[in-house]
């Protein structure tokens, strides 16, 4: 097993994530290429913490809380309001332009903001589709008792449950909750997988995988096991088709087109979300990309 430690990172106004992918040793899981655990984070009234808006190409971003809540809404003029537990997946592709801001309900109220943000390569044929947005309540998502294993199955298949997020490549994401002193026999459920740890450590084939580090699987089958009542997701797929390029909020399987459209945000091109004139400019470091590691 492979283990990526990962790294903390400021969003901005004192908002720490725990960054695991991209990783120098592993770009990528499947088609995951990023991943980012935030929280748990106590929001008070005011305090900012909102991701003004800002552009994607080549991806679909996929958002899941565990707890708290977060207002979405983008340039195509979707607005939706992310809960625990629904899968909130956004296509990219030529570009789109979005933002992750307080529910106004919850201006003048603390609450906890928890969970993960993701994000897949599109693959090669729909890295130029056009942009769109889709949102799957958390009771549209199939939950599999596996001997006293909680497995909800957000994207793809597993243990004869398939869930309705439509993902545009095989695309393997699951929340497992284990009870004290339980374990879960993990099939080879995809090309490439990984385990990650949310709240608890745990033990890989025997091995030990501490809270908040991944652990690289690859295709086999792995016994997963905690001595106290845990969560951890397993994210996987296929591999990618070829490496991506990533700068920014870019990606793309080639270069000229990240610095199309570092040049498109730069110029004023890649459109707003409607009523919200705030956005983020582009980072000072301009995109000079060695070539990508797989």
């Amino acid at each position: 097993m492979q283990t990526l430690t990962g790294h903390q990172k400021d969003l901005g106004g004192g908002f720490l994530v725990r960054r695991l992918l991209p990783d120098a040793k592993r770009r990528s899981v499947g088609p995951f290429i990023f991943f980012d655990h935030f929280g748990p984070a106590t929001e008070k009234p005011g305090v900012d913490h909102d991701v003004r808006p800002h552009p994607h190409i080549g991806l679909a971003t996929v958002s899941y809380l565990f707890e708290g809540a977060m207002m979405h809404r983008d340039s195509l003029g979707s607005g939706q309001l992310i809960e625990p537990g629904a899968i909130n997946w956004m296509t990219s592709g030529r570009g789109i332009v979005h933002s992750e801001r307080r529910p106004d309900h919850l201006r003048d109220r603390e609450y906890t903001n928890h969970g993960l943000q993701l994000w897949v390569a599109l693959p090669l044929a729909h890295e130029e589709d056009e942009p769109s947005f889709a949102h799957t309540p958390a009771s549209a998502l199939p939950q599999v008792d596996v001997g006293g294993v909680q497995v909800r199955v957000l994207v793809g298949e597993a243990f004869g449950a398939k869930s309705p997020v439509a993902a545009l490549s095989n695309t393997l994401y699951l929340d497992v909750q284990l009870p004290a002193g339980g374990a879960l026999e993990l099939p080879a459920l995809a090309q490439e997988m990984a385990v990650y740890p949310v709240d608890a450590d745990l033990t890989v084939d025997g091995e030990p995988l501490p809270a908040r580090t991944m652990g690289y699987l690859g295709g086999g089958t792995a016994r997963i096991a905690a001595q106290r009542e845990s969560r951890f997701v397993v994210v996987g797929g296929d591999a990618l088709e070829v490496p991506r390029f990533m700068w920014w909020n870019f990606v793309s399987s080639r270069k000229d087109r990240v610095q199309q459209a570092a040049e498109d945000w730069r110029a004023g091109r890649m459109g707003k979300v409607p009523g919200d004139d705030e956005f983020i400019p582009l980072p000072p470091t301009p995109f000079t990309p060695p070539e990508p590691k797989s």
